[in-house]
Order: structure tokens, then sequence, then C-alpha cells
């Protein structure tokens, strides 16, 4: 794949979500994003989505994420422009969801995030269900062989299941090496959502483990500082998960929970990696607008993307 052939493998995003103000001093997101091929070369940020939860329904969750993308986008385009981005800073590429199977359209995602890391891009990918690490993380490492990764999440996922589903893309990455299990971070897990099989397995491997609880206790800043700075490598994965949040912030996700992180938490997170250790990557998934309250997830998943535009500083 090149460049110019991204666009044979997309579909572009509904121009109706770009919302526009009528008040020329109310610059709002939909008017900052580019979609057009001509501009493509120049932007620094690049939004794509991938609109299907296979494998969220292969791990017996609720349905629903495959509506994420769009339900996103439209807050995020409502959204006050940042001072600090520029007309042409900004692309949408669209949807890279095909018919086909959950391996066949992780085939398909990759071949396109695989060409916006080689282009340079920074990117924001939207799902869809969390089985979306997979080919996101090794898109990633193809390019740049030595990554950290990080998942913010309830939920481990390194489950063994014979059919790849929302549960086991970081045991796929481990399992063939595109991640080092001393370069992975699970961040904001919580222990009565994994068993104890599992939570004995990472530990047994290695991998950097910080809690709820640990990453609550005390600022986000002394929690992740130093770990991340001696095990940060060539480039950066940073996975959020929305059930992380918990449900009175978050209701609508896949697999919700009355504990963890607060919005305001769930932003300071994502605010301190953007402004301490920049991701290539920034994945959000498992918003499920099906049971969605006033768009409250949706939103919640906007205000991370702009975080991650500004810098940390939004």
């Amino acid at each position: 794949m090149n460049s110019d052939h991204l666009f044979t493998c997309v579909t572009a995003p509904d121009p109706g979500l770009f919302f526009k103000s009528e008040d020329p001093n109310d610059l709002r997101l939909g008017a900052m994003v580019e979609t057009e091929a001509a501009t493509y070369q120049a932007a620094t940020f690049v939004i794509v989505s991938c609109s299907q939860d296979i494998g969220v329904a292969r791990n017996h969750g609720r349905t629903g994420a495959e509506l994420a993308p769009d339900a996103i986008r439209r807050s995020f385009y409502k959204l006050a422009a940042p001072a600090s981005l520029r007309k042409g800073d900004l692309f949408d590429l669209g949807d890279t969801a095909i018919k086909g199977s959950l391996e066949e359209i992780h085939a398909h995602h990759y071949e396109v995030v695989r060409q916006l890391v080689k282009d340079g891009k920074r990117i924001l990918v939207l799902g869809g269900g969390n089985d979306l690490s997979y080919p996101d993380g090794k898109a990633l490492q193809s390019v740049h062989p030595d990554i950290t990764a990080v998942n913010i999440d309830a939920h481990l996922d390194i489950r063994e299941n014979t059919r790849r589903n929302s549960g086991t893309p970081y045991r796929q990455l481990l399992e063939e090496n595109i991640v080092q299990k001393q370069q992975f971070f699970e961040i904001g897990f919580q222990s009565h959502a994994n068993s104890v099989h599992y939570l004995q397995q990472a530990a047994d491997w290695g991998v950097n483990m910080i809690p709820l609880e640990e990453l609550t206790r005390s600022s986000i800043s002394d929690c992740l500082g130093k770990k991340m700075a001696d095990n940060l490598r060539e480039a950066l994965f940073l996975g959020f998960d929305m059930d992380s949040v918990k449900a009175a912030d978050a209701p609508g996700v896949s697999a919700p929970s009355p504990t963890g992180l607060s919005a305001e938490q769930a932003r300071d997170v994502v605010s301190f990696f953007t402004a301490h250790f920049p991701a290539t990557i920034l994945e959000i998934t498992e918003v499920n607008p099906k049971y969605d309250i006033d768009s409250r997830t949706a939103k919640l998943a906007a205000i991370l993307m702009v975080t991650f535009l500004t810098g940390g500083t939004a």
C-alpha cells in the first residue's frame, strides 16, 4: 500500500457530522477538519475508525460498539477548536470496516494504520471493540520495531480463547513478540473484573501492573512517571478502553462498572501521556451508543481526543 491507495481502502466520513457554528467567532472542530486527499500530506493528526463489534460479540459482551465512531465524531466536531490547532493539522480518513470475518477486518485495518504510521502521522483510532488493539499495535511495531504499549482498561485482555476477540488482543501482541512483556503496561485494571489465573499470569510475565487503586491514590505523575521513563522505547501505543471509566461518567460502554476512573481522571491520564510521553497512536474503544445517556460517553471520548491533539493542555 502507498499513501494514494489509502483512500480506496476506507469509507469517507459523513460530512454531516462536521458541525460548523454560524458565529465566525465560535470556531468548532468541524470547521477545522480536512478530508480531501490533496490535504492529507500536510496533516499532523489523522482520525481513522473501524465500525465493528464482532470481537465484543465473540467475548459475550453487549454489542453496539459498531455505532461508536459516528457517535464520537458527532460529539468531537462540536467541540471548540483549540488555539494550538491550525487549519490543515487535522485529517479524517474515515472508516476501515469491511464485510468479512474479524480476522479479515483486522488485516485490512492493519494495512491502513501501517501506512499512516509510515507517513509519520499521529493517529486517533476509534473503535469498535478493543480487539482493535492487536492490528493497531502490530501496525505500529511493523514500522517502529521496539515499542511500548499501554492498556488503560478494567480488564487485562490477555485471555487464551482459541478465536480472537475483545479479550485477547494483548495476549496476541505478547505471544507474537510484537510487544515485549517488560514494555507492556496494564493501567487501571480492577481485580474483580479479572480471574486469578490471568492476574497471576500477567505478574509472572513481568508485565507492568498498575491497578485502579494505585493509580487513584496518588498523583498520576508520581504513579507513572518513572515507570514509563524507564520503559519507553521507540514509539508508544496508548489504548484507552472506555470501560476503565466508572458507569456514572461513562454509561455507554460494552462492559459497565460502578467503579473505575472518573471522567476527570481519564482526561488527566491522557493528558499525562500526551504531555510527557506522546503516543503515535491513541486508540479509543468500547464506546457503546446503544446504552449511552445524553451522549455522555461519546462526549468524554471526544474530550480525550482533544487532549491528545493539544499536548495535554485541554
